[in-house]
């Protein structure tokens, strides 16, 4: 396979935390329900004529708040008003950050979402932030085959060991996979997990995330000559497993992820929704790992069939260092 995507020279593997204390947000300028991305999200459903745009600009704003009144800084990605792109509040399928500097710019399954993938508007967000952007890895010419990767929708990334997480599904392919291990030095477990009615659970970060020390999964989705080996490497890593039910799954119970403030406290973020489905022991469990912030997203929930996870592309690049003059 030629190596379309951009990359530089390989560089010594950096040590990375799991979590960030930094996240990119994109300000939708058209959401709505996204017919296409439908056809595999079974979370995601149509709305009549209520001005679901103007409520999801009200959710997103809410969750931006938050986080930033809880001390994790947030930077805006505004979208732009044409053309339309009804799921781009959702930018952690299209892009990640990683501590050695690297950017991953993933293939999308439709192409309204592939026109999310604003290359030029990111750089010029990170550099006005500070980021120190070294190599951007670009998996996007994958979709010319037909093979997408929707960034941390469908990898799962255990950060300080570089390990991944991978359910298989039409917007997950393993032939991507395999060239993000590859690029980014990387080696991913990969299964099968599926719904009551048999479908393809459509991204992985619906039934599985990982915080520095706990997970939150739901297995009875997962194919059962996994379950086992999957369970049994999260354990592995030294995290606690926080197992729910395909009900609690529905309302986003593993769409969640694990920050940190400024002082490095740290937090869990999810939605309204996800928070409530938990029982009261499993809420007392993941308090254990941080403070619980949570934000109502119903609108952002039902029309775009994604939740808080979703939402948040964690930022782990180096910031830009002083300069330093050729005489000094």
């Amino acid at each position: 396979m030629p190596a379309l995507g951009s990359i530089a020279e390989k560089r010594p593997v950096q040590s990375e935390a799991q979590t960030s204390s930094e996240v990119m947000l994109v300000r939708p300028a058209a959401f709505g329900f996204h017919p296409e991305a439908a056809e595999s999200n079974v979370f995601a459903e149509g709305r009549g004529s209520e001005d679901v745009h103007s409520q999801a600009l009200r959710e997103f704003d809410g969750l931006a708040e938050r986080l930033t009144a809880a001390g994790v800084r947030v930077v805006v990605l505004e979208d732009s008003a044409a053309p339309a792109k009804p799921d781009a509040l959702f930018p952690n399928n299209w892009c990640s950050f990683h501590a050695d500097g690297t950017v991953v710019l993933y293939p999308m399954a439709t192409q309204a979402r592939r026109l999310e993938r604003n290359a030029d508007g990111l750089k010029a967000l990170l550099a006005a932030s500070e980021f120190d952007v070294r190599q951007i890895v670009d998996l996007s010419f994958h979709e010319r085959s037909g093979h997408f990767l929707e960034g941390t929708g469908s990898l799962i990334l255990d950060r300080p060991e570089r390990r991944a997480y991978a359910s298989l599904s039409p917007r997950t392919d393993p032939h991507v996979i395999a060239d993000f291990d590859d690029r980014v030095d990387y080696s991913t477990l990969v299964f099968e997990a599926h719904d009551r009615g048999g479908q393809s659970i459509y991204h992985t970060n619906v039934l599985l995330s990982l915080g520095a020390r706990f997970a939150v999964l739901c297995s009875d989705v997962v194919a059962e000559e996994m379950r086992a080996v999957l369970i049994d490497e999260i354990e592995a890593s030294g995290r606690t497993i926080i197992q729910v039910d395909f009900d609690q799954l529905r309302q986003f119970a593993c769409n969640v992820i694990e920050l940190r403030t400024h002082q490095g406290e740290p937090l869990v973020a999810l939605s309204s929704a996800a928070r409530a489905s938990f029982r009261p022991d499993q809420l007392r469990q993941l308090e254990k790992f941080g403070s619980l912030v949570d934000a109502a997203i119903p609108t952002i929930e039902a029309v775009g069939g994604g939740s808080v996870r979703c939402m948040i592309a964690d930022i782990h690049l180096p910031r830009i260092g002083p300069r330093v003059s050729p005489d000094s």
